[in-house]
């Protein structure tokens, strides 16, 4: 998969960047070339080598289709989860790292429904936090509003299953 500059795309586990620059570096007598992303909410930036795009999983960010999936699910689907802490954990930071919108909206549902039931681990609260964050940020950028829009989106979804929309950490 190929990006250009300028080009939004999603980092797995850290959200959506930009591509600054697209550059080459020798090692020795190898040369590879890399993308230069800045990661938004955090302005940091990431060397990613073409070698490695597979494996980080970076992508393209959602479509708006596959958005309109994501909040059908928020407002009716329900998630499965182990109920072994960390077991849930273990298959929740999978599909954190695996990178789908849908799987990261999964991993949020399912901790807001635990947080229901009682208090979540201080790894869990965090992972929450990330999938709020990383959900938010896509849904704004892929549909072209504000990421207050998104809150409210999300929001409004969840609540048609009475869920609330967690607040930021």
């Amino acid at each position: 998969m190929t990006f250009q500059v300028g080009e939004k795309v999603v980092y797995p586990n850290h959200g959506v960047g930009t591509i600054e620059n697209i550059s080459s570096r020798c090692f020795g007598t190898q040369q590879e070339r890399f993308y230069l992303l800045r990661l938004s909410p955090s302005s940091m930036t990431v060397l990613v080598p073409f070698s490695h795009v597979g494996d980080v999983g970076l992508r393209k960010v959602t479509k708006c289709s596959e958005i309109s999936r994501v909040l059908t699910f928020l407002a009716a689907g329900r998630p499965c989860c182990a109920h072994d802490w960390k077991d849930r954990f273990k298959e929740n930071s999978e599909k954190m790292k695996g990178g789908s919108l849908l799987e990261i909206a999964e991993v949020f549902k399912a901790l807001i429904l635990i947080q229901m039931a009682k208090p979540l681990s201080f790894r869990e609260k965090k992972m929450l936090e990330r999938a709020r964050s990383m959900l938010i940020l896509e849904t704004s950028v892929a549909k072209s509003v504000a990421e207050a829009e998104a809150v409210a989106l999300i929001g409004r979804s969840l609540g048609k299953c009475g869920l609330p929309m967690p607040a930021a950490l």
